[in-house]
């Protein structure tokens, strides 16, 4: 916990400092959605329910901060809210965008349990590259300690996508999560994006997981889901 608020107080000083020095070079963006299913590698994270969905981020350079926040259900008396604070660094190395990062998950109202149970921190390592239309990415996720004590954890994913018409975007990915204490699982998902006007998109996604046996919400879905970005 004290490595994570030394990561977040770094991240959102730097902004704020950035912003302060030269704030006409500080971009901010916020987005808002709406979506029938929120799915989160693989598994729903409203019990198959609809969530309201919005973020802010700051970019300065290569640099970027920013926070997005959910409702979610995991059942009675737990949390009803996820609120994701992350920052990090967009580097470009030859033809390749790379994204080193970290991630803070944390939700409300954790009734009944231990404050925090749910919340985690997560270092991310992406790149992506172009290949003529379509772009290739890989990236992987560590957690020193996931939720509910199960000790580190890793997501690993390889993700694609590619124009099919004006306006129409397919992309698919598969990943795969290992928990130290708790059980792996094998995730993807495939769905195509439009772009209604240069602010609001729709996508319709497929996903599903190799454990049904877990439960419902990690079963197969289709959710469907309305984004606006300005």
């Amino acid at each position: 916990m004290k490595l994570l608020k030394i990561m977040l107080a770094s991240a959102a000083a730097t902004v704020a400092l950035s912003g302060a020095a030269m704030a006409d070079e500080l971009k901010l963006a916020y987005n808002i959605g709406v979506t029938s299913d929120y799915v989160f590698r693989g598994v729903s994270q409203t019990q198959e329910d609809p969530a309201v969905q919005g973020g802010v981020d700051a970019t300065y350079g290569m640099g970027y901060a920013g926070v997005w926040a959910s409702n979610v259900d995991f059942g009675s008396k737990n949390p009803s809210t996820e609120v994701d604070f992350y920052a990090g660094v967009k580097p470009t190395v030859g033809d390749t965008s790379l994204d080193l990062g970290v991630i803070y998950y944390s939700y409300t109202k954790d009734k009944g349990l231990t404050p925090g149970a749910y919340s985690y921190l997560e270092l991310k390592a992406a790149a992506s590259r172009t290949f003529g239309p379509a772009t290739l990415g890989a990236a992987v996720y560590y957690s020193p300690e996931f939720p509910g004590k199960t000790g580190h954890a890793t997501y690993g994913e390889l993700n694609a996508s590619v124009p099919v018409a004006k306006k129409l975007t397919l992309s698919g990915a598969i990943g795969r999560q290992n928990i130290q204490k708790a059980s792996d699982y094998t995730t993807w998902n495939a769905g195509l994006t439009y772009a209604i006007n240069d602010k609001l998109s729709a996508d319709v996604r497929y996903s599903d997981t190799d454990e049904h046996s877990f439960g419902k919400i990690y079963g197969s879905r289709v959710a469907v889901s309305l984004k606006a970005a300005f």
